[in-house]
């Protein structure tokens, strides 16, 4: 096998120095006063013969990678999904690429995937962070490592994040099922203190307050298999008859909660009215069509972008560029399932 060229090899088949060669790949031949009869031979020559710059090489030169790592709780999760694919759109468009993992929501997978990427180099993190992360989340803050938490983040260590209002997006949600007659509302939630999680949650009893309703509180562990999450919930509605509405505090939740109502052979909205947190395809196509809490996906890529280039933009300039404090407002999206009773 014919062995890859290297910068080195350029110069010497092209008769340049290495200097020269590097300062025309770099981009950064104009500012040194190289003639444009030599970049277009060092331009045409590379196309010719394929050639691709070793980026960990240079990465220990400059100590820069180009790469942002994208760390979220499952990326097959069609929110995480439709994140990561518009931020690879816009960093690809400053000359940053993007890799993806899945945390799982597990500390000690996060803490040993956080160690491989400082490894490797990565010049930024775009975390959703999992929860007894905060020493490792303080590590990158304190090392000036550029970092933006989204979905969550941890109110006592001083990050940039991107959220959006859950207790407002929650309480609007549950002021609509008590507009459209529902009384006994259920609450299908994890069983987590994560702030999306808590902010949903308070919006939820906040809404409540507003009607003196009783709570119906279902908390399911992280990481419960789609039937332990179906049988739950059926054990809920059988314990709880008082139950008309269910609202499902994620997208995940939602799906397995709408399998259980099938199964139970409760029609939607006649019997019971359904609300999903975070819209997708399956919520869009199902009949009925459910009703949901849509997240601005779109802002939300772009805002984090955003946020993590400015701050490598300003690495060598220190300025307050890592403490975007974002918060932004999600859309009820009203459908079949949560309409009128009877």
């Amino acid at each position: 096998m014919k062995s890859k060229r290297t910068i080195r090899d350029i110069a010497r088949e092209l008769k340049l120095s290495i200097t020269t060669v590097s300062l025309v790949l770099n981009g950064k031949a104009r500012e040194n006063r190289i003639s444009q009869e030599v970049i277009d031979r060092v331009l045409r020559f590379v196309k010719e013969v394929d050639y691709r710059p070793n980026h960990f090489a240079r990465s220990l030169r400059n100590g820069k990678s180009k790469i942002i790592a994208f760390m979220a709780e499952d990326i097959s999760n069609p929110f995480f999904s439709s994140v990561a694919r518009l931020i690879e759109d816009s960093a690809n468009n400053s000359g940053y690429k993007i890799v993806y993992c899945s945390t799982e929501n597990n500390p000690e997978k996060t803490r040993e995937l956080i160690k491989t990427f400082k490894d490797r180099r990565v010049d930024a993190y775009i975390i959703t962070p999992a929860e007894g992360i905060e020493k490792e989340i303080e590590t990158l803050v304190t090392s000036g490592v550029p970092l933006m938490l989204f979905d969550r983040y941890f109110a006592n260590i001083p990050t940039g994040y991107v959220v959006i209002d859950n207790e407002r997006s929650t309480y609007v949600a549950i002021k609509h099922f008590m507009e459209q007659g529902y009384t006994g509302i259920g609450f299908v939630t994890l069983d987590s203190a994560q702030t999306q999680m808590a902010g949903r949650y308070n919006g939820y009893v906040k809404a409540l307050e507003t009607s003196g309703l009783r709570e119906f509180l279902l908390r399911i562990p992280y990481g419960s298999t789609e039937a332990f999450i179906m049988e739950a919930v059926s054990d809920f509605l059988s314990e709880n008859k008082e139950i008309d509405s269910l609202f499902f505090s994620s997208n995940y939740l939602g799906v397995s909660g709408l399998k259980a109502l099938k199964q139970k052979k409760l029609s939607i909205p006649g019997d019971i009215g359904v609300i999903a947190f975070d819209d997708s395809e399956v919520f869009r196509m199902h009949t009925p069509t459910i009703t949901t809490v849509a997240q601005p996906v779109e802002e939300i890529s772009g805002k984090l972008v955003e946020s993590v280039l400015n701050q490598l933009r300003y690495e060598k300039n220190p300025k307050d560029t890592g403490n975007a404090k974002i918060e932004l407002p999600a859309k009820l999206v009203v459908r079949e399932s949560s309409l009128k009773k009877g």
